[in-house]
This record gives C-alpha cells, sequence and structure tokens, in this order.
C-alpha cells in the first residue's frame, strides 16, 4: 500500500492551506478568484449592515428605554430597601 500525497500548494491562496484549506479549495480559489472576493465583499456588507441597523436602533430609542446610571451615593427616600416597605 502506498499512500498518496498530494503536490504542494501553491499560488495566491496557498496561505488557506495553513488554516486548514483542501488542496481542492485551494485549487479552486486560484483558478477563480472573484469567489473569495465575493464571499469577503458580502461579509463585510452584512457586517456594515448590522451596524448600521443597530445604530438606527440606538438613535431611535425613546428617552424612558434608554438605561440611566445611577451613582452609588444615590438612594431613593424611605431608606427601607423595597422588600421591607
Amino acid at each position: 500500500m502506498s499512500a498518496q500525497t498530494s503536490p504542494p500548494v501553491t499560488g495566491q491562496f496557498a496561505f488557506l492551506a495553513k488554516i486548514g484549506a483542501t488542496p481542492e479549495a485551494v485549487a479552486t480559489l486560484n483558478d477563480q478568484p472573484y469567489v473569495f472576493f465575493t464571499l469577503v465583499a458580502a461579509l463585510v456588507v452584512l457586517i456594515l449592515q448590522g451596524l448600521f441597523i443597530w445604530y438606527i436602533h440606538l438613535a431611535t430609542m425613546k428617552p424612558e428605554q434608554k438605561k440611566k446610571k445611577e451613582k452609588k451615593g444615590d438612594k431613593k427616600p424611605g431608606g427601607k430597601p423595597p422588600a421591607q416597605r
């Protein structure tokens, strides 16, 4: 029995072989690089869209929906904790 060894991976996307890509995947990316750039562009667009949606959510919150930071010294009048009132 002889073990088959794959040829060394070369080309523009050879760095992907070091992080686990198969030689076939690297060969495909070297042959069709637009696949990789389409993937990267789609990920960037989705991340930007998520940030934009988060910003719209933050900017359109009503004042009563926003959490107010309480100072450590602030206590409500009455002096008793809520469980004893």
